[in-house]
């Protein structure tokens, strides 16, 4: 039950509640220094085998890894070995932010991961799920309580006049599309990628705008 648990809520759930609350997306924790991504680079520095930076790239995108790899391993223990660290960090950011058509502004400083996103982290390190999962779980279960009991309250009101209608029509629709949202990412098939389309690691756009 756990595993279904997992394969069929945890990981869309996260990136609704991350979208639904106007968070960065999870996804963009790669730029960071304490990131999956800089942690892999440091890893490929200390063993001098570019491999384990590589899975962050396509194939295709390998060269210019490599190249910087290259640089870096060569000034170690030279005056610009700090330099061409970084150089070679923020290229394979840079070129593994591209190949998902997301944009590179730039190394963040560790410690700036969202915690969801860091609990994700350490839960693949530790085996288990379970902190992750009732993080998450908590969060969507307390923004669909708010959105119920403020809907719910405007409903008794709603035919005593066009203002308290108009009231409960804003609460309905903010409450409606929030569950609505959260059951598409829940119940999706697609892939990360193929959901995201051309957008990389930002999420597409909800907007109520527009809508009936």
């Amino acid at each position: 039950m756990k595993g279904n648990l997992l394969r069929g809520v945890l990981t869309p759930v996260v990136a609704a509640t991350l979208f639904l609350a106007g968070i960065r997306p999870a996804g963009a924790h790669c730029d960071t220094l304490d990131g999956p991504v800089i942690q892999d680079a440091r890893k490929a520095l200390q063993a001098e085998k570019v491999t384990p930076a590589l899975k962050w790239v396509k194939a295709k995108d390998e060269q210019a890894v490599r190249t910087a790899f290259a640089k870096a391993l060569r000034a170690k223990g030279k005056k610009g070995a700090a330099a061409a660290e970084t150089r070679f960090f923020a290229t394979l950011v840079k070129v593994h932010r591209a190949g998902e058509g997301a944009p590179f502004t730039g190394l963040k400083a560790a410690g700036s991961v969202e915690p969801v996103v860091a609990e994700a982290d350490r839960a693949l390190v530790s085996g288990s799920a379970d902190a992750l999962v009732k993080m998450v779980t908590g969060a969507v279960a307390s923004g669909i309580d708010e959105r119920h009991r403020r809907a719910a309250a405007a409903y008794r009101t709603k035919d005593e006049s066009v203002a308290a209608g108009r009231e409960f029509v804003e609460a309905y629709v903010e409450y409606t599309h929030y569950v609505e949202r959260l059951h598409q990412d829940a119940t999706a098939k697609e892939g990360h990628l193929k959901h995201q389309g051309k957008q990389g690691h930002a999420p597409a756009t909800h907007g109520d705008e527009g809508r009936q």
